[in-house]
């Protein structure tokens, strides 16, 4: 079976040749060389030139400034599949950089779901977890907060600290009120002691967790819409990485995004057409220094956006026609 697979793959005999070589049927060599593939003897890789991450990554660092950059393939532009597989991305860096002592502060939503579940076990000593945002729903939408933090905290074999309450209340009165309980107060208080931070960036759609968390007042959805490239730690940013509406960002439950660029690793994960913007505006307020996102955004970020216009939905789905 080797010396079939040997000949075939190496000195490039064609299975007929092979056949007679050896007196026997040229099935019988088709079904050789599938077993040998089968059984790990012949393990073959496709070098695609379009997919060359790690200069994608390395330009990525050097626009932004970032300390790292990881860009990850996916097969197709669609974002349950970009999630899924920035879910294998993330998890897989964060163990690999995950070390004794580290505080890791986490946010929620779907995409940090699929890190959270994609999580490999690994044993540290004195590993803190904590939920860096309030995540209590006003409706029926999930924002996985409580699934997320509890998943990193089983990961890393600690017992996690969540904040019970919902990500932006209607007075900043009420703000002001919670966080002065000593309690919750600790909890917020530790989420600023962390030296690694993982959040996600949420575009300022319909379909966006938190939008359907129903947080928003109608003159609030309004301000969203009109200016906003997206959210982090559920505050909204404009394309140049500045907050959107100070009066809602006074009403927010959570770290301050100012808080996020004095990390030692403030990781940020996003990618898909829906958050090109808010993804840019991030990384032009300076509020990751680690960015994990797939292929055709890496390309988009060096290519095409602007820091002083917008991207239109067109110009996003002419791009990605290009570049794929």
């Amino acid at each position: 079976m080797i010396d079939a697979a040997k000949m075939y793959y190496q000195l490039d005999y064609s299975q007929q040749e092979i056949a007679k070589t050896f007196g026997i049927s040229r099935p019988t060599v088709s079904r050789f060389l599938q077993q040998a593939k089968d059984e790990g003897y012949v393990q073959i890789k496709i070098n695609d030139p379009r997919e060359n991450n790690e200069h994608l990554a390395r330009e990525i660092e050097k626009k932004f400034q970032l300390k790292k950059a990881v860009v990850v393939s996916v097969p197709q532009y669609q974002d349950a599949i970009v999630k899924k597989y920035l879910g294998e991305g993330t998890a897989q860096y964060v163990y690999e950089t995950v070390k004794d002592g580290d505080i890791i502060a986490t946010t929620w939503g779907t995409t940090l779901y699929e890190v959270a579940l994609n999580l490999k076990d690994k044993h540290l000593k004195d590993v803190k977890v904590v939920q860096l945002n309030g995540g209590v729903s006003h409706s029926e939408t999930n924002t996985y907060a409580h699934e997320i933090v509890n998943l990193f905290g089983k990961a890393f074999h600690t017992s996690p600290y969540f904040i019970p309450l919902p990500a932006i209340v209607d007075h900043s009165v009420v703000k002001h009120a919670i966080e002065a309980d000593r309690h919750i107060r600790n909890i917020l208080n530790l989420g600023k002691q962390s030296n690694i931070a993982i959040v996600t960036v949420g575009a300022p759609t319909e379909d966006s967790v938190l939008i359907k968390a129903n947080y928003f007042t109608e003159s609030d959805l309004k301000v969203i819409y009109e200016k906003g490239a997206g959210d982090i730690c559920s505050r909204y940013i404009d394309i140049h990485g500045n907050i959107c509406s100070e009066e809602l960002n006074q009403r927010t439950i959570g770290i301050e995004l100012e808080e996020l660029k004095w990390k030692e690793q403030s990781i940020l994960v996003a990618g898909g057409a829906k958050k090109v913007d808010g993804i840019y505006g991030a990384l032009q307020g300076k509020y990751a220094n680690v960015l994990v996102t797939d292929q055709f955004t890496a390309k988009y970020l060096l290519e095409r956006v602007c820091p002083v216009q917008e991207a239109s939905e067109e110009d996003i789905e002419d791009f990605m026609k290009k570049a794929t």
